[in-house]
């Protein structure tokens, strides 16, 4: 059996378990979804939501990307937000970035990822707002684990900038906004800091809702 093959074998014997602990589980998925929360997180495969979380399908809707980005010009992105906040009433917004995490090492160096350098400018532009914090930082493991941690700030402020959660403020005074750090190396989360609903930004990001 090849590696491909392996994977449907593997399905197989997940439902079957998941029927065997539970006969109306998959029933229970298919009549209804209403996680709490939504999860942006990083596309590295070491990185499951569910899992990591120890939780179970429909708790937690998903996105992932390179480097846990939310980047206004994201469609992809702000469609799950929009749907995520005002279709499934969400209650928190999680961005787990991870340490170790290869876009953030990409975007510390000079190298030509071709297509991905656009992606990649982003976590750039928070390398440079921290230069001085980064840099004088004694090792390249700290400075960039110290990015990731940054960088998961800056995207927590980027959803705050969104029309989608400033509406949700105003009118529902929900989600919460939080960002996290996974550690790969021993599987627990940081949780870096929350933002509440209504938490003020800089005025110029502030729409009229």
């Amino acid at each position: 059996m090849d590696v491909f093959e392996q994977l449907l074998a593997n399905n197989k014997v997940w439902a079957a378990n998941k029927v065997a602990a539970d006969k109306d589980f998959f029933k229970r998925l298919q009549n209804q979804q209403s996680p709490k929360f939504l999860w942006i997180g990083c596309s590295d495969s070491r990185v499951p939501a569910n899992e990591i979380t120890n939780t179970e399908p429909g708790e937690i809707f998903v996105h992932r990307n390179v480097a846990n980005m939310v980047v206004a010009t994201d469609m992809n992105l702000l469609t799950v937000l929009e749907y995520a906040v005002k279709v499934l009433k969400v209650e928190h917004v999680l961005v787990v970035g991870h340490y170790g995490c290869g876009g953030v090492k990409a975007a510390l160096t000079n190298q030509n990822f071709g297509i991905i350098n656009p992606w990649l400018k982003h976590i750039k532009d928070v390398y440079r707002f921290h230069r001085d914090e980064i840099d004088a930082l004694d090792s390249e493991d700290k400075r960039v684990d110290r990015l990731i941690e940054l960088n998961v700030q800056e995207q927590v402020m980027n959803l705050a900038k969104t029309i989608t959660i400033q509406e949700a403020w105003a009118k529902e005074q929900r989600p919460t906004l939080h960002g996290w750090v996974y550690g790969i190396k021993d599987g627990l989360i940081n949780p870096l800091f929350d933002m509440e609903p209504g938490t003020h930004i800089d005025p110029i990001y502030e729409f009229n809702v």
